[in-house]
Formats: structure tokens, C-alpha cells, sequence
């Protein structure tokens, strides 16, 4: 059984498009796209810095566009389980076809915005914590007023709050963890920080046409198959204030029998993920355009099977 995974922010780097316009077309998407919602996506994901994409507003449309440019790029894929982290829920909704694609880039547009209209309130921010058990990490992370925003399973939670409460747990980690490494993100995403974006997208969605999906789509916000269409689109209204448990979303992969998954540009942090949770399954992460071919040929495999 075939996953198909789309990553969330942070997955990000300088250039990482620049190869992807090569291919048929997807110069032309992405002017129709930068022109639809106002934004250069050509520019930002060929030519910006690191601090030019590392903006919430910026960040998440591109990487809505570089997933579901190089899921177009696949050819025709029935993948069994299909799921997103954070933002990348967004293209898996697409792909699945619970939006339009001009839709989820003009939802995700909006999104990013209120996003990053709410992390200028305070100063805030997200870390991985590597190494240490959740029965450690997590009351130590409440004891600091920290959320465990991302547990992503492998042995990895993200911490988000405060500039002050990421300061004091760099000084303070807790037993078993190794490295505090601070997320190339601009805001505490998936946490109470964002609760005015949330009632932005929610009215942003009234206006959406919402169709039902056409694969199994894995919801981050429990790890549950989610069949209807208007309650993926609510989840992805409200994933923006709660955490993303990424770890029962593997967990599902494993229970409805996953051997092969492929993650969507830019890829690489899920299928490291399952790398280490989900051992023997076959990966294969969309970094550039060279990594079709394996992609292809892990597709024909199970469409075959």
C-alpha cells in the first residue's frame, strides 16, 4: 500500500524550485497561481533567500505550489492513504480532491497571512527537541508553559511558546534530550498564539466548494481517515491553534498495511520520520525533479500489486 505525504513549513530552502520549472508547464501554473493570490511564487522559489521564505505568508503557499507541482509531475497515482504535515494538509486536500487546487492556494494564501498577522503579536517560535522520551519531555514542557506543538513520532517533539519559554528550555532541556535546535519558522504554530488566524480561516471557508475525497486522506489532528470533505476543511481550520500528531498519522500508515511512501516537494523530513518509525517501508522523497524516476517506479510497483 502507497502513501503519498506533503511536508510543512520549515521544509523550505533558497532555490529548491528553480529545477521544477524545467519540467512541461510548470512555469505556466505557477504565474497563473503567483497572479491568483497576489504573491510571486516563481521569485520566492527560485531567486529569495532564506529570510525572504522563512515568512509565514510566503512560505506557506510555496509549499502548497512545490507539492502539488510535483505531484502533477508523478502522472496518475491511486495512492492508498494520502496526509499532510501541518500546511501541507492543505495540498493533500487538493490532491484528494476536496479542493480545487486554485482554491487551496487562495485558502493557503490566507492562512499564511492571518498566520503571520498573529505571530507579530509576540515574539515566538518552535524547536525539535532531539533525543528524550515524551514521559520526560512533556511535563517538563508544561512546566516551562511550553506546547508540544509537533509529535511527530521517532522520537521527535517540537516545542513552540515564547522567545523567553525557547530560551529557558535551551538552558533547561529536559533528561535524554541532546539538542534543542530552533525551527526556521516565524511564529508558536499550533498553539493558543494563533487563535486569531483560526477565526479568519473559518470564515474564509464558508466561501470554499468542498468536495468529498477521493483517497483515504489521514487527518494530523488525531490520525483518524477523515471521508467527508466540510470536516477535512474544518480540521484544516482548526490545525492551525492545536498540535499536529504526525505520530498517529504513522501509526495509521502502519495499521492499514503501508510498504511504500513518497513525500512531495520539498522532501525529506517525513520520510526520515518513517525511515525510523515505519522500518521497512519503502521511501522516496521529491527533492528535485531526478527523483521521479524512483518515484515512478515505486507507483508502478503497487499499482501493479
Amino acid at each position: 500500500m502507497l502513501v503519498l505525504v506533503a511536508p510543512g513549513q520549515g521544509a523550505q530552502t533558497p532555490g529548491f524550485l528553480t529545477p521544477w520549472l524545467d519540467l512541461p508547464g510548470a512555469a505556466d501554473r505557477l504565474a497563473a497561481w503567483s497572479d491568483a493570490i497576489g504573491l510571486d511564487l516563481v521569485h520566492y522559489g527560485t531567486q529569495a533567500d532564506a529570510d525572504a521564505i522563512r515568512d509565514t505568508a510566503v512560505a506557506q503557499p510555496l509549499l502548497v505550489a512545490a507539492g502539488l507541482l510535483s505531484a502533477s509531475a508523478l502522472g496518475e497515482i491511486t495512492p492508498g492513504a494520502v496526509a499532510g504535515h501541518s500546511v501541507g494538509e492543505i495540498t493533500a486536500a487538493a490532491f484528494t480532491g476536496v479542493l480545487a487546487e486554485d482554491a487551496a492556494l487562495g485558502f493557503v494564501r490566507k492562512r499564511g497571512l492571518g498566520m503571520a498577522e498573529a505571530a507579530a503579536v509576540t515574539p515566538t517560535g518552535m524547536a525539535a527537541l532531539l533525543g528524550g522520551e515524551s514521559e520526560h519531555v512533556l511535563p517538563h514542557l508544561e512546566k516551562l508553559g511550553l506546547t508540544p506543538a509537533n509529535v511527530n513520532g521517532a522520537g521527535q517533539i517540537v516545542a513552540a511558546g515564547t522567545a523567553e519559554q525557547l530560551a529557558a528550555l535551551e538552558a533547561d532541556k529536559p533528561e535524554g534530550v541532546r539538542r534543542v535546535v530552533a525551527l526556521k519558522v516565524a511564529g508558536a504554530f499550533h498553539t493558543h498564539h494563533m487563535a486569531p488566524a483560526v477565526a479568519e480561516l473559518a470564515e474564509a471557508a464558508k466561501s470554499l466548494e468542498i468536495a468529498d475525497p477521493r483517497f483515504t486522506y489521514v487527518s494530523n489532528a488525531d490520525g483518524k481517515a477523515v471521508a467527508s470533505g466540510r470536516d477535512i476543511v474544518d480540521r484544516l481550520v482548526n490545525q492551525v491553534s492545536n498540535p499536529v500528531r504526525w505520530d498517529l498519522c504513522m501509526e495509521t500508515f502502519n495499521e492499514l498495511g503501508a510498504t511504500a511512501l513518497i513525500e512531495l516537494c520539498p522532501g525529506g523530513t517525513l520520510t526520515g520520520l518513517a525511515k525510523r518509525a515505519l522500518p521497512g517501508v519503502k521511501t522516496v522523497a521529491l527533492k528535485t525533479p531526478a527523483d521521479l524516476d524512483a518515484a515512478r517506479a515505486l507507483v508502478a510497483e503497487h499499482a501493479s500489486a
